[in-house]
């Protein structure tokens, strides 16, 4: 494969105007866990004591890290959460393409300098990333301070903007995004952060300031999931005090390993609506089931496990896999992700590559030693002219895995914006350029992506959908082409409580309408539907494929442990727009 310029690289302006909303969930209602420093065994009293010699981090937000409670800064200041909007303002915003995952050689496991990263990203197109290293104590301790420089330096040198954050070890789950806008404060945040909350420091610390030890960040324990909420309240609480103006938490592969429950997705939504917003709706580590020889043979996505003792028990082996590239809990129409939305509840997707080895690249590791990285912080400056290409898992930032957000300005709290809104789809492999969705009651602009509108009962819904086709070459030589559309409709039937927090399933979510793309369209297709029965409020979402991998229904089919081509099932998912009756 030759590097070249990515013609889809470019954030287009559309005139289209939009509205949106939180879905204003109420924060759960946990203890006061802080106690007095006298109280405290010596660990937890270090730890306490560390976090208040970080400034605007001092002894109120540290007390404050542990409780719930406190109005968020005014608009402006930070993201909010609010009731449905029902009318539109006219505002115009652009695509900026990203991803929210990808890794250095600060993590224990890639290999990556920040300029290698930033420099690549900025080839194949993106507009913005985010620097997530793996949270673990040689990181907290010792990478923080080596990359933050490195990161500001390549702000001045590339275009993209780059968010720092860290990969999150989720305490009684897996791995979360977590990352902040580039503000005073915004290192000792991470810093702070990682030092309580982060799974496996907790663990390997022993020095618990919260519900108990945890021998691992894995353990599926309640006061595992505890250590969870309670970092939620932390990151909450930084909002509250102004300590940043924004932070986000996207939960990463989620069904690879089975580790997080669907009560769990509950409790984070519930407790922290403006900070847990969604999760990665397509992992990364595309390139894993490339074939041999071409690639290495594996799970596409590294999908390629099976249930182990931490596990949530109500999956299903099809869990472990994914399908078309996609999660399962995302692919699977009426699944885990349509359950969160039948709630009524604003879960978003995303996609990204979690580069940590990149696919056909001849460098390798500077030092892949385990003692080397904990005695150092890092894996060293990765080596060049090894004589054959590596059977890597990753693609380069931009290269293959894309998440547009619809934001007013390319800035950093834009993007945050409009993440948290949900102005989002996600595209692999370069298979269209763009989509807009308009879901109009009645006559007016209508709301696109993550957007909320309402009907009168029993009135028309027109849904018009703009598609901007592949016109160009992908990053592996072809010119995708674009199958089918599919209209995916829900019903929302409100909150679960009790058993049903572990819900799997949403009976109610169909695909209502399927769009075959004509073999002649070249730049653009439009669809419309109409939607008559709206007795009741519901949901809307898309999904789009090349059509080379269909079950009969056609939905995507499970990808093949060791065959799974990237590049010869191509998908595009959009976010959902809901629609209240009244």
């Amino acid at each position: 494969m030759r590097d070249h310029e990515h013609p889809h690289g470019h954030s287009h302006e559309h005139g289209h105007p939009h509205e949106h909303t939180g879905d204003g969930e109420p924060a759960a209602d946990y203890a006061d866990l802080a106690i007095p420093d006298r109280e405290l065994p010596p660990g937890a009293l270090t730890r306490r004591r560390i976090l208040q010699g970080l400034g605007a981090l001092g002894a109120a937000a540290t007390a404050a890290g542990m409780q719930v409670g406190g109005a968020l800064p005014a608009a402006g200041q930070s993201p909010q959460s609010g009731g449905p909007a029902v009318s539109d303002d006219g505002r115009r915003f652009g695509w900026f393409a990203g991803d929210h995952h990808i890794h250095t050689t600060f993590s224990r496991d890639a290999m990556y300098e920040v300029d290698d990263q930033v420099g690549n990203a900025q080839r194949y197109g993106l507009d913005w990333m985010v620097i997530t290293d793996h949270g673990n104590v040689a990181h907290q301790k010792l990478s923080i301070d080596q990359i933050t420089p490195k990161i500001a330096e390549a702000r001045r040198k590339f275009r993209p903007l780059v968010f720092q954050g860290l990969e999150w070890n989720v305490p009684g789950a897996e791995h979360a995004t977590f990352f902040v806008p580039p503000t005073e404060h915004a290192v000792d945040v991470l810093r702070g952060f990682e030092l309580f909350w982060d799974g496996d420091v907790i663990a390997k610390n022993q020095n618990p300031t919260g519900p108990g030890l945890i021998t691992d960040s894995i353990e599926n324990t309640p006061a595992a999931e505890l250590y969870g909420i309670l970092g939620l309240n932390w990151i909450k609480n930084q909002l509250v005090a102004g300590t940043v103006p924004a932070a986000l938490v996207l939960a990463n592969h989620p069904m690879r390993k089975g580790q997080v429950s669907p009560h769990e997705l509950r409790q984070w939504r519930d407790t922290a609506p403006e900070v847990a917003v969604g999760w990665e709706g397509a992992p990364g580590h595309q390139a894993a089931g490339t074939p041999a020889p071409a690639g290495g043979g594996g799970a596409r996505g590294e999908y390629g496990n099976a249930p182990n003792p931490n596990s949530f028990a109500g999956y299903g082996p099809e869990f472990y896999r994914t399908w078309g590239g996609f999660d399962y809990a995302t692919a699977k129409v009426g699944g885990l992700w349509d359950s969160l939305l039948a709630e009524g509840r604003s879960w978003w997707i995303t996609a990204n590559s979690d580069n940590h080895m990149t696919y056909l690249d001849t460098r390798e590791v500077g030092n892949a030693d385990a003692a080397f990285y904990l005695a150092n912080g890092n894996r060293g400056l990765r080596t060049d002219g090894h004589p054959a290409h590596h059977e890597y898992a990753d693609f380069w930032p931009g290269f293959y895995s894309r998440t547009y957000v619809g934001a007013r300005r390319r800035d950093y709290l834009s993007i945050m914006e409009a993440i948290r809104a949900g102005r989002m789809f996600l595209v692999h492999g370069g298979l269209i350029e763009s989509v807009e969705v308009r879901v109009r009651p009645g006559s007016g602009p209508g709301v696109t992506f993550g957007g909320r509108t309402w009907v009168r009962r029993g009135r028309p819904v027109t849904v018009d959908i703009t598609v901007t086709l592949a016109s160009q070459p992908n990053f592996h030589g072809a010119v995708p082409r674009l199958a089918k559309v599919d209209l995916i409709k829900g019903a929302v039937t409100g909150p679960v409580g009790g058993d049903a927090r572990d819900t799997l399933a949403a009976p109610g979510t169909s695909v209502i309408g399927t769009f075959e793309v004509p073999a002649r369209a070249r730049r653009t297709v439009e669809f419309s539907h109409v939607i008559r029965d709206t007795d009741e409020p519901f949901y809307l979402r898309l999904r789009g494929g090349d059509g080379k991998h269909l079950d009969a229904g056609g939905n995507p089919t499970i990808d093949t442990v060791g065959n799974a081509d990237p590049w010869d099932d191509l998908w595009f998912y959009t976010n959902p727009t809901f629609v209240d009756v009244r």
